[in-house]
């Protein structure tokens, strides 16, 4: 965990959206700039299923942050103009309550006992969050992935808590082909012996499951055209091969490898269990009926929704349907379609993209 990591205990009884009790949970989170006088130049920061709160470097903690190229001095999210607040997800292993975390009622660990998790409850730890730091509007949210969506989540529970909204490569709810992807990524984790019905020993996780889930996830991640870029037919080293029929013969297996065990481990399984199910679970149309009563709770004065060609877990067409959404009850939303190769992780890896399109919202509304 991220020295510059700070920490917010609520108070009493969280009670959860579908059901359950949280008792006084803990919200992790990370924040760089100074918030002004008039308390109203605050960003808050949702991010993916799996980042922590450390976004960024900080003297705190000099180590790069998953977004590191967007906030700090001069970019995107300016943190000499910005308070800027990112949070880890309630239900997350970095520092907030989650599955991993000890039930203060009982003295153990929650694993399955954690109540059902969603969205809703991520977004209402946020709000928890910029009401303990004495703001009591936002300037804008920006949320990334299921960040985006945990920020939807908010704008509909708490209309007003924020002037604008800055979703990237997200959605109003998942596709089935998403859907699927994650049921699937759950099962393998599942299936995993050392899983043991979600009570493994924390010294011996179900490591191969989550290996499998991960290689899966980088597979959508991106797109087949990079895949085709990066990697062509090139074969993996003869190592591979070693005392295994069926090692490695390319390099992409290679990549997947490298990347699932720099995954396994860091991430604790039944946190990632109740954030994917949860990603699964968010409907915008939920809140109301259909997509068009859950826009008509959001109060927003400014939007900007930003996608990517290349983007399979959420792609353009899901988009537009949120820009267009956002625009029938939000004065000024702008949509901007992007021409990236790197698929759902553009936003992590391809900067040069994403900073102009960012920087110009942010120009505009200061």
């Amino acid at each position: 965990m991220s020295a510059a990591t700070k920490f917010m205990q609520i108070e009493g009884s969280f009670v959860m959206h579908r059901g359950g009790v949280l008792e006084s949970p803990t919200i992790a989170y990370e924040t760089w700039g100074k918030l002004n006088d008039k308390r109203d130049n605050a960003i808050l920061l949702f991010t993916g299923l799996s980042p922590s709160a450390h976004a960024a470097s900080s003297p705190e903690d000099q180590a790069p942050g998953w977004w590191e190229d967007m906030v700090g001095p001069g970019l995107p999210l300016d943190t000499e103009h910005y308070f800027v607040i990112c949070v880890n997800s309630l239900g997350s292993c970095f520092g907030s309550t989650g599955p991993a975390s000890t039930n203060p009622v009982t003295g153990a660990t929650y694993r399955l006992s954690f109540p059902v998790h969603t969205l809703e409850d991520v977004a209402d730890g946020g709000y928890q969050l910029v009401k303990h730091l004495g703001i009591d509007k936002l300037h804008s949210i920006v949320g990334c992935s299921m960040g985006g969506m945990s920020a939807l989540a908010l704008c509909v529970r708490h209309p007003g808590i924020s002037a604008g909204l800055v979703s990237v490569s997200s959605a109003t709810r998942s596709t089935p082909f998403g859907i699927a992807v994650r049921s699937l990524q759950r099962e393998m984790i599942r299936q995993d012996s050392k899983w043991a019905g979600g009570n493994y020993d924390p010294e011996d996780p179900p490591i191969s499951g989550q290996r499998l889930a991960r290689k899966l996830g980088m597979i959508t991640y991106r797109s087949a055209a990079e895949w085709d870029q990066r990697f062509h037919r090139e074969r993996a080293s003869s190592e591979g091969h070693i005392g295994d029929l069926f090692g490695f013969d390319f390099e992409v297996e290679s990549y997947l490898e490298s990347r699932a065990r720099n995954f396994t481990g860091h991430f604790d399984p039944n946190c990632y269990l109740y954030l994917s199910r949860a990603s699964d679970l968010f409907d915008l149309a939920e809140h109301g009926g259909s997509l068009d009563a859950g826009f008509s709770k959001i109060q927003l004065e400014r939007a900007m929704v930003v996608g990517v060609s290349t983007d399979i877990l959420f792609p353009p067409h899901q988009q537009k349907e949120l820009a267009d959404g956002l625009s029938k009850v939000v004065p000024d939303v702008r949509y901007v379609p992007l021409d990236c190769i790197q698929g759902h992780d553009s936003f992590l890896v391809n900067m040069d993209s994403f900073r102009p399109v960012i920087c110009s919202f942010y120009e505009t509304c200061s």
